[in-house]
């Protein structure tokens, strides 16, 4: 099912001015997969099986005395669970989507429960308590913010009684994150662009969506002011330096998705010929083909598993940005049906130190999420 890197050599036939590249021949089709209710109800248990699962736990607080000791779920009591916090949001965001996506899948009430039992005001007036407090203004900035975010966000466009609860229960929280995180973008002079928490772009995607799905112009105006500043001069971006041992973002294609958001479709393309290599050259190759995983358990290394997924989604978002006529559009959906697989294909060996995750990068990827 894989794509093999010779279709891409055909498929990018020019390597030059890209945006004038046309597709000589029709692009083989993409195989699809199909994100039934079985296959949905399979994601929706490993998300139902951490969100309550308080232990193994990794804090990321910052203790000031012997009073601040305790345990996860008296700190952040909504999203205690998946090991950390920003674990935690995410996988209630991926419940979230399935039950948007796929409400015919047969763990539909426990996920309704679940949701049911942690968004609600007592629970999230907990959270806002601890995120505002001074000791913990960087807490899970800026990976945690995106994800609470996106996680608003899901809940905003879901039209349903239920979700209209969880969003007026959320909105205190995802308040206090927005205003964080347009504090920090105006103190940040330039942004962190490694591969895995830390990544500026990775936030930034999540809070654009985040603030374009509730109507908050203000704050789409400083993300896209900010992203602009950042990145809009970016070129060459070095490919040959991916993927680190430790990464589930890809740097380079994560910005490209960020910006794929914040230019208007000519000025985009531009961009991207300046800032990517052509698909099927030498330069790009370290970003098409899937990493090896060598260790799927170690909660660490396994992240490669999850960088598929976020290149699979990336590659996606980029191509629908492309107009229909260019030659990357195919290459790209080519490049993501192949990292989908390969991850899809690891997801099982991985453990709980990737079933406490994974599950919320693919069901990202396999909705459309931000497309």
């Amino acid at each position: 099912m894989g794509v093999r890197m010779p279709l891409l050599g055909a498929v990018v036939a020019c390597a030059g001015a890209l945006s004038g590249c046309r597709r000589p021949d029709p692009a083989p089709a993409v195989p699809a997969y199909r994100l039934d209710a079985a296959r949905a109800a399979g994601f929706a248990v490993l998300s139902l099986e951490c969100v309550d699962r308080e232990y193994p736990n990794k804090p990321g607080n910052v203790i000031e005395n012997d009073e601040q000791v305790k345990p996860p779920r008296a700190l952040t009591p909504a999203f205690h669970g998946c090991f950390d916090w920003h674990s935690a949001v995410h996988g209630h965001c991926a419940l979230v989507r399935l039950l948007l996506t796929r409400p015919d899948q047969p763990n539909a009430a426990a996920v309704r429960a679940a949701l049911g039992r942690h968004l609600t005001p007592a629970r999230i007036a907990g959270e806002v308590a601890y995120l505002g407090a001074e000791r913990n203004r960087t807490f899970e900035r800026p990976y945690g913010y995106g994800w609470l975010l996106r996680l608003a966000a899901e809940v905003r466009g879901f039209d349903d009684p239920d979700a209209r609860a969880w969003d007026a229960a959320l909105k205190p929280l995802a308040t206090l994150v927005a205003e964080r995180m347009r504090d920090y973008l105006g103190r940040l002079s330039v942004p962190v662009r490694e591969g895995t928490h830390s990544s500026t772009a990775f936030a930034l995607v999540h809070a654009l969506d985040y603030a374009r799905a509730v109507g908050d112009r203000d704050f789409a105006t400083a993300i896209t002011a900010r992203a602009r500043d950042f990145y809009a001069r970016d070129v060459d971006c070095p490919t040959h330096f991916e993927p680190s041992g430790e990464d589930f973002v890809s740097p380079c294609l994560v910005e490209a998705d960020l910006m794929r958001r914040v230019l208007p479709a000519p000025e985009f393309v531009r961009w991207l010929d300046r800032f990517l290599p052509a698909p099927g050259s030498p330069r790009f190759r370290t970003v098409a083909e899937p990493a090896e995983v060598r260790d799927p358990k170690d909660y660490r290394i396994g992240h490669l598993i999850g960088l598929h997924l976020q290149r699979a989604a990336s590659f996606e978002g980029i191509a629908g940005a492309l107009p229909a006529g260019d030659a990357r559009v195919a290459a790209y959906r080519a490049l993501a049906a192949r990292h989908r697989d390969a991850a899809l294909a690891k997801m099982t060996e991985a453990g709980y130190g990737g079933a406490h995750w994974l599950a919320s990068f693919a069901i990202y990827l396999l909705t459309g999420v931000g497309q």
